[in-house]
């Protein structure tokens, strides 16, 4: 079969794909047992990432960014899929970064991407709550303004980059009317280093990507300076955030595509060396149609996601079609991880082998970033 290259690929993000490879390698998977057993990476793994110009790639080189667009991200969580690392550049740079290059005034912009294209600052973004998840309408997270400031008060769950993160993006209601709904809520940029009343709390203890932190979050009196709110005019928080999200769904189905090649790559590898009945494992018939099935999918899978980083890249991915490669990606990926841990036998259950440290990191993918059930009443709502 000839090999299938993405049309949105260059030679320059073949290069930087090459960079990121290694980075990733020698950076993160060579300390993952470590960064499981901790709950996180290392703090300078993201200075080292800055240095390296792996942060904010996607951002103007004006703001201390890389100049580059959507591809470059695209490459890097690719390659950070594909080495098995847990690490929240997507977050970081894919996401928060976004929301301040496309909804932050120059200062704003001035203040808070070159240091997050350096490493100095890490991003998170504070949408989840303990009893509001895909449903931000119900966020229970206020911020009175008090003069010049605005005063946060609540708690946030589930939060990517928790520990580390000294910028946070928290999504708030600024109107105190219940009626108001989604013109209710606002996105406040909190600085966290010496902030009185914010409080990191437990890393959450899940079931894979230990090593990627994931925190629950207080806001006790925290005060942020108005001029910190994203967009300059309050209320328009929902909108920002559904303008933004069929990029973050995107990053979700580009994770997912690569997970789906590096399962099968890893089982191919391991279908041809495992003797069963005095021959290899790859010589049967189950196995061989299997794989068949697996790769098929996988490939549809690319083609589609391509389909929607060439409409992204041109500004015409619309909510509906990232919600379509987002929960179909994220659900296909489970199932052929789920086949090539089977054709491991009892070692695909041992987290010495790569594919059971797979089988648990990709499960959240189908929770995160919007429930694949949301996903599918996005879509419905779009025909019905």
């Amino acid at each position: 079969m000839t090999a299938y290259r993405s049309p949105w690929m260059t030679e320059e993000l073949d290069m930087l794909s090459v960079a990121a490879r290694r980075f990733f390698q020698e950076e993160i998977a060579v300390h993952q047992e470590r960064f499981n057993t901790q709950g996180y990476v290392d703090r300078e793994v993201w200075n080292k990432a800055g240095e390296m110009g792996l942060l904010c790639a996607s951002i103007p080189e004006v703001y201390g960014g890389g100049g580059g667009d959507f591809s470059h991200e695209a490459v890097l969580n690719i390659e950070m899929t594909r080495a098995l690392a847990s690490f929240g550049l997507g977050v970081h740079s894919g996401i928060v970064a976004h929301y301040i290059l496309a909804y932050g005034s120059e200062e704003q912009k001035q203040r808070w991407l070159p240091r997050m294209a350096s490493g100095e600052l890490v991003a998170a973004i504070a949408m989840s709550e303990p009893g509001a998840g895909s449903d931000l309408k119900s966020i229970k997270t206020r911020a009175v303004r008090v003069e010049d400031h605005y005063v946060i008060n609540g708690a946030k769950t589930f939060i990517t980059n928790g520990y580390h993160a000294n910028l946070i993006c928290v999504v708030a209601k600024t109107d105190p009317d219940p009626t108001a709904g989604s013109r209710g809520v606002s996105l406040i940029m909190v600085e966290t280093d010496n902030q009185p009343g914010f409080r990191r709390g437990r890393i959450l203890d899940k079931i894979g990507q230990k090593g990627q932190d994931t925190t629950e979050l207080s806001f006790d009196d925290v005060r942020a300076p108005v001029t910190h709110l994203l967009g300059g005019e309050e209320g328009r928080g929902f909108y920002q955030l559904m303008q933004q999200l069929p990029q973050e769904r995107l990053i979700i189905a580009l994770s997912a595509q690569a997970s789906m090649h590096k399962a099968i790559e890893l089982t191919v590898e391991y279908v041809q060396n495992r003797l069963v009945f005095g021959k290899p494992l790859a010589d049967m018939q189950n196995t061989r149609f299997k794989l068949a099935e697996c790769k098929t999918e996988a490939t549809i899978a690319t083609r589609f996601v391509d389909q929607c980083m060439m409409q992204l890249l041109k500004g015409e991915l619309d909510s509906t079609t990232a919600a379509m490669a987002k929960w179909w990606t994220t659900q296909k990926n489970c199932e052929i991880i789920d086949e090539c841990l089977q054709l491991h036998g009892g070692y695909g259950y041992i987290l010495e082998y790569p594919i059971a440290r797979m089988y648990v990191n990709a499960r959240v993918s189908k929770i995160y970033g919007g429930s694949n059930e949301i996903m599918k009443e996005l879509v419905a709502r779009s025909i019905l």
